[in-house]
């Protein structure tokens, strides 16, 4: 999720485009909903998006994620200076409006799911038929 060269001729071009990417990734998804609730430590989230996810994102990915969301203005990272060191992650105001409309259209889907397998069951059903009848 960093910006390149060409990414950042991209964010030139078209800004929000970048954004919305940003805020509907994989990760970027389940780190809002996640911090809607409450601050994370890294640890914590990383843990707590592995179970959304049914599978665990790498330190890698979860910190670029968290880096490109702290960017965009939408997560707020907070270091103490402490030993050990401890840092905690919290949504900003944008953030939250961002993981709210996130969370919606996340609750969407999975009320609309049957809707969805049945449109798809249908869909085959109907591609499978013209398949036959050529």
């Amino acid at each position: 999720m960093s910006v390149s060269k060409s990414g950042a001729d991209a964010e030139a071009l078209c800004p929000y485009r970048l954004v919305l990417e940003h805020v509907t990734s994989r990760w970027g998804v389940l780190v809002l909903i996640e911090l809607l609730e409450r601050p994370h430590r890294f640890s914590e989230l990383r843990r707590a998006v592995g179970v959304s996810a049914g599978r665990a994102v790498s330190e890698k990915m979860l910190t670029q994620t968290l880096q490109t969301l702290e960017r965009d203005g939408l997560v707020h990272r907070d270091a103490k200076p402490v030993i050990p060191p401890r840092v905690d992650y919290s949504l900003t105001g944008l953030g939250r409006e961002a993981a709210q409309q996130v969370r919606a259209l996340a609750r969407w889907t999975r009320d609309r799911m049957d809707r969805v397998e049945e449109a798809r069951r249908a869909y085959d059903e109907a591609r499978d038929d013209r398949s036959r009848a050529s």
